[in-house]
């Protein structure tokens, strides 16, 4: 299935992104903006949850064109100027939705995998792992220790 044709543009931001280490300040925008629609916070925290862990070193079982994958979805999610801009009231947030669910759709194995190796986590491996500190810098500093 090909990628949204809005979407292929985020793709070189994704990989400049990962390059650059600015998963964090990406990490923190999608936290503000996140949805509070059911299904699509769960889809939105489940990516958001990968990220964290791959930048924390914790979790590295991913393609990396899975992970650039999941970074475009998600600078695509949180970009105000869009295919549909966002500010455009009850339509703004339909094609990011649509490419969550194709980003979804596309690593779905990667994603299940993902929730396997959460699901043999101890709860308390997986707040620390997936809490998120006060900003992204404090994010960028723990992962620089490591």
């Amino acid at each position: 299935m090909n990628a949204p044709w809005s979407f292929a543009r985020f793709l070189p931001l994704a990989e400049r992104l990962l390059s650059r280490g600015r998963l964090p300040a990406l990490i923190f925008a999608v936290a503000r903006k996140g949805p509070r629609l059911g299904k699509l916070k769960d889809d939105v925290r489940l990516l958001q949850s990968l990220c964290v862990a791959w930048w924390r070193g914790e979790y590295r079982a991913i393609s990396p064109r899975a992970l650039v994958t999941i970074v475009a979805g998600l600078l695509y999610f949180v970009s105000p100027l869009d295919a549909i801009p966002d500010w455009l009231l009850g339509v703004g947030l339909l094609d990011d939705i649509a490419v969550l669910a194709w980003v979804l759709k596309t690593v779905d194995d990667e994603l299940a995998a993902f929730r396997a190796w959460r699901d043999r986590q101890a709860p308390e491996k997986l707040r620390v792992v997936e809490r998120l500190p006060d900003t992204p810098q404090a994010l960028q500093l723990e992962q620089e220790k490591s």
